[in-house]
Parts: structure tokens; sequence; C-alpha cells
């Protein structure tokens, strides 16, 4: 091959090298006795980067698309994100006249409950997600206590995990109907438990005097008026049940030997009586660490009894033995749960500067008003109307106050009639 076929082939080669994407083609030098070649057109370099310590040709990127929006368009902002929910408890009143107690039946939507209406309220309010208001567990809700059928508050507390958005009260008690309130809220520790930091529950127990007349007077006579030597005797027999005492016999499914059925009454106490409507009421007080169902109503119950002269006074003490004792049920209308403690949480977080007291001295009033207007009112008239009282106390010559398991062979493995069921009257914890 000659010389000039030579350089042609190198043209060629050199052509096709230079022709490679992201090179530039280097000059070739001139050689003797001819001209030089033309100069290809100038190409613009890549961008450059460093990979690995030694810079590599990378193709440029075309421009990526936002999203939301096209090319160059700015991304629309996140939607604004909740609050932090915060523990919380909420003093809660309400009239229990028409529903089937305080606690929620899961799955249930035949019987209405108190907790029905509230959570309805919390989701309309926006203090919780709508998801919370079908699980409460995500919500970390829990009640002091469950009050059943018929039975009233007036000073119920929850807690719970909720958003506080402004004018909280307000908004939760417009979604509410007017006889269930929130009357208070307060901040707590992230882990209280109402039910577990309550140290003590207080009831009172509404009924018309002539519950305590004697056996052989007119069941429902509305002229009668509690004398002060009968008041004495209804206290007297009160103050037996303060201490610590085996109430398997005030409650449904608790054995004489289970731990569970001591409980510790701190006290209990007729007050003075007086006229609503021309009839004469008056209210029993008990405050006790913890109560199981149907404990208060047979309490009550059993001293109706004595008084009226159907049991002798050696039943109660016999009641609190091994021995099945039959005890009759006050009715539930009367039942309102007052007031709930918390000592044992005031003395660690109450004065520790962050946060309030459980104490509810503030709200006093507003709970005043509340038992005057809406729960009062409903037991007086739900009694005169559907005479509630004046009916049970017609059952009590069925009871047999003489007779008990251990003694008559036929109801060994029966329990009595009075004892059947589970229906709770609310002061359960």
């Amino acid at each position: 091959m000659g010389l000039r076929g030579l350089r042609a082939a190198l043209l060629t080669a050199w052509g096709r090298w230079a022709a490679r994407p992201g090179l530039r083609a280097p000059r070739l030098p001139a050689m003797a006795g001819n001209e030089d070649p033309p100069a290809l057109a100038p190409q613009q370099p890549p961008p450059e980067r460093k990979a690995r310590g030694a810079w590599v040709w990378e193709e440029a990127q075309p421009a990526k698309r936002l999203r939301g929006g096209e090319e160059g368009e700015p991304e629309p902002p996140p939607p604004a994100r909740k609050p932090p929910k915060r523990k919380i408890v909420l003093l809660l009143a309400y009239s229990g006249k028409g529903y089937h107690g305080m606690q929620r039946n899961s799955g249930s939507s035949q019987f209405k409950t108190i907790e029905d209406d509230l959570v309805s309220a919390l989701v309309r309010a926006g203090c919780i997600p709508e998801n919370h208001g079908t699980d409460m567990r995500k919500m970390s809700f829990q009640r002091c206590a469950r009050t059943d059928k018929g039975v009233s508050a007036a000073g119920q507390v929850v807690s719970l995990k909720a958003w506080l958005i402004d004018d909280i009260l307000d908004k939760i008690n417009s979604h509410l109907p007017s006889h269930i309130r929130i009357l208070g809220l307060k901040r707590v520790t992230g882990g209280f438990n109402s039910k577990n930091r309550c140290d003590a529950r207080t009831y009172f127990y509404m009924l018309p005097t002539f519950a305590f007349a004697h056996k052989d007077r007119d069941v429902q006579d509305e002229t009668y008026r509690l004398s002060t030597e009968t008041l004495q005797q209804v206290n007297r027999l009160l103050a037996c049940y303060t201490g610590t005492h085996n109430f398997h016999n005030f409650t449904s499914q608790k054995g004489p030997r289970e731990p569970s059925a001591r409980r510790y009454i701190l006290e209990m106490y007729c007050e003075q009586p007086f006229v609503r409507e021309g009839l004469e009421f008056a209210m029993i007080k008990v405050k006790g660490q913890s109560f199981m169902m149907h404990q208060i109503r047979k309490m009550v119950g059993l001293l109706v009894a004595i008084v009226k002269g159907y049991a002798p006074e050696s039943v109660l003490e016999r009641s609190w033995g091994e021995e099945k004792v039959d005890v009759p049920k006050a009715p539930g209308l009367g039942l309102v749960l007052e007031r709930v403690h918390f000592e044992k949480y005031n003395q660690r977080f109450g004065g520790d500067g962050l946060h309030e007291p459980l104490d509810w001295a503030q709200e006093e009033g507003k709970a005043a008003a509340f038992k005057e207007q809406h729960i009062y009112p409903t037991i007086v008239s739900t009694e005169r109307h559907e005479r509630s009282m004046a009916q049970w106390l017609s059952t009590l010559p069925v009871h047999d106050f003489s007779a008990t398991a251990l003694a008559a062979p036929s109801t060994s493995a029966q329990v009595p009639s009075s004892l059947e069921g589970s229906d709770g009257d609310g002061d359960t914890d």
C-alpha cells in the first residue's frame, strides 16, 4: 500500500472514531507534502460528574416533571397535619332514663347507651377521628363506672385521647341531647386510666320515704312522713355496712370464698327527707372503694326489708357469711353516681405544677344545676307515673329471709330467683 492509500485508511478510521457520541476528536498532525484535513464541526461537551475519584462523561438528562403539575410548575403544599392528641378527662352528667346503661355494646345497635351519644358527639365535634368511634381502644377510652339501665350520673369521669380543638366543651355539647352534658375537662398524665386511678366512688339512692313505712301500712301512702325514730333506725342499720365485708350475697355469680367479693365501704348514711311535688323523698349516700353489680341496690333492698318488718336485723350479719341469703334488689330508678375520687392521683400529680388536681370544685355548681333540672325531676315523675318503688315493695312478702341455700336441700344447686340474671344496676367498676 502506498503512502496515499495509508493516509486514506487512517482518515476513514479516524472519522469513524470521531463520530462516537460524547467525545471530541483530536486533530491529526499534518503530514509532509500534503494539505491539512478539513476540520470537523465542534461539538458541545456534555455535563461532567465525578465518580470514584475520576471524571466520567454523562449525557444531559431531561427536566423532571413535578408531581401534580406540568414541567416547572411548583408542587402543591402538603395537607395541614392535625395536632397531636392529648390525654384528657371529661366530667360527664346524664339522666339514664331511656338508655341501656353507660357502656357501649360493641357490635350491637339495638340497645342505646350513653357512650353511643357521647362518641358520636366527639366525632362530629372533630375531637377524634371517625374510626376511633368504631374502635374505642384507639383513643384509650375508659370510664370510672359502668352505670346500667336507668341509672343516672352527676359526676361520671371518662378518660381518652383527643384533639384539643377551640371551644371544645361547647362544640361537644352542641352535638349532645340536653340530658347529657360535659361539665368539665382537664389534662392528665399520658398513662392515666380513669377506672384504675379512681380511689372511691360516691353514689346516692333517692327513694320515697313510704318505702320505710311498716308493712301493715298502705304500700303507697303519699301522706307518710319519715319520723325521727325511723330515720335513726335507718342510719344505725346503714352504719353496719361500713368496713370490709363479704358481699357475695349482694351480687351475681360470685362465690363466698372469692377474694373479689370482699369490698370496703367508707361511709353510708341517710340524709334528712325532703318533699317534691307533695311526695316525701330521702337520699341514701354511700362511698366505697368499688362496687359490684347490683351491690348498692341490694344493700338498699335488704335495709328496706328490715325496716318494714319483713326481715330480722340478724339477716344482715348472716348475709356476710358463706350461706346463700335471699336478698331483694331495689329498683334502679333512684340510683345516681354522684362523684368519683382521685385522692392518690391528686397527691402525686395535683401539686407538681404541670397537672391540675381532679377535684372538680369549680364544676359543682353546674353539677347541682343539672341534678335539679334533669335527674331529680325524672326520678319524681317516673315514680309518680310508673310506681316502680310501690310495685317492688309489693314483692317483698314473697322473699324468705330465714331460708338459706345450705339449709334447704332442694336449693343446694340452684340460685335463688332474686339473684338470677345479670342486668346490672351501674354500681360496678
